[in-house]
């Protein structure tokens, strides 16, 4: 039987310590040869809508998860379909939007966390939407933050995320007047939006900053204008052979020059220690994030053993009237 999970049970139980720790083994893993990764795929729909698929394996946990999501209309609808390797079973169902989001900023808590000078107080967020509110929390579980700056288009928006935030984590969270004004002196910056032109510019980073770069996925989309890119010491991503297709803010940035490409990181490496992250408090340094389905498989295998240790979901009977028989010798 496979269990049906809920998009409101995962919001019950699933923490992001949890997120940030399922991520950060499974990292260690990817890094070992134990997980392997398909990058994301998507194809366009008829009216403009559009399907992506992406697919991971923990060898050594004996899952399979595959996330799929469609987006028509504005409208966004996640879903992880989890395997057991051992018996071939669909075991779980997961209604994945909040558990993509927490997954999200759990892969920027682990980079934050290898890659930010431990002294780091001050995070700035660029953005106010669900991403941008797991970034945050997840930033604040890896460093102890006195203050987090906000921007986004919309003041009543940035306003509500402010005071949302700091009941939520319990330190001071203020709206910024602008991107530049929210970016000056933050010790780690966050962009988390769904903008196609740059809403950082590399002229307002301190020294030393730790970028994440999460919200554009599509080549010619960046966050994060040229200045910023290269002023990066260390650039690190979640999969080169994925970034090199989507992730516009090195796309741009680094235009036909090959040689750029040679000195990007993976997390999971960096996470391992096969690669050096941050080596000195001057560095800035960047995390490039496109999400990739390793992180997936991390948050449904532990969404999956809390519904079973906590008795959630329901049973969906699929195939239960196949009867199992030799196969034929053809």
């Amino acid at each position: 039987m496979a269990l049906h999970i809920s998009e409101s049970e995962v919001r019950a139980v699933l923490t992001m310590p949890m997120a940030i720790e399922a991520v950060e083994t499974i990292s260690r893993k990817q890094s070992n040869g134990e997980v392997a990764v398909h990058p994301r795929r998507r194809f366009e729909l008829p009216g403009g809508g559009f399907f992506h698929y992406m697919v991971a394996a923990d060898f050594s946990a004996g899952f399979v998860a595959m996330k799929q999501y469609t987006y028509v209309n504005g409208k966004i609808r996640f879903m992880v379909p989890l395997y057991e390797m051992r018996t071939g079973d669909l075991v779980a169902l997961i209604e994945a939007d909040y558990m993509g989001q927490l997954r999200t900023g759990a892969a920027s808590g682990v980079a934050t966390k290898y890659l930010s000078r431990q002294n780091s107080r001050v995070a700035a967020i660029i953005g106010t939407g669900g991403q941008a509110r797991t970034q945050l929390e997840a930033i604040s579980a890896v460093r102890e933050l006195k203050l987090a700056k906000i921007y986004g288009r919309d003041p009543a928006k940035r306003e509500k995320y402010a005071k949302e935030m700091a009941e939520r984590l319990g330190f001071h969270v203020q709206a910024a007047a602008s991107s530049g004004e929210a970016i000056r002196d933050a010790d780690i910056l966050c962009t988390a939006t769904t903008a196609s032109n740059p809403v950082a510019s590399g002229t307002d980073l301190a020294p030393g900053v730790h970028m994440n770069a999460i919200g554009a996925n599509h080549a010619h989309k960046r966050e994060l204008d040229d200045d910023a890119v290269k002023s990066a010491d260390v650039i690190v991503v979640d999969s080169i052979e994925q970034s090199r297709q989507e992730a516009g803010d090195l796309i741009i940035a680094f235009g036909k020059d090959e040689i750029c490409w040679t000195g990007v990181k993976k997390l999971s490496d960096v996470v391992a220690g096969k690669a050096s992250g941050r080596t000195s408090d001057a560095e800035v340094t960047l995390f490039k994030s496109n999400g990739i389905a390793s992180w997936d498989l991390a948050v449904a295998m532990k969404m999956y053993a809390l519904a079973k240790e906590k008795g959630l979901g329901r049973e969906l009977p699929f195939w239960a009237d196949v009867v199992q028989a030799p196969l034929p010798n053809y």
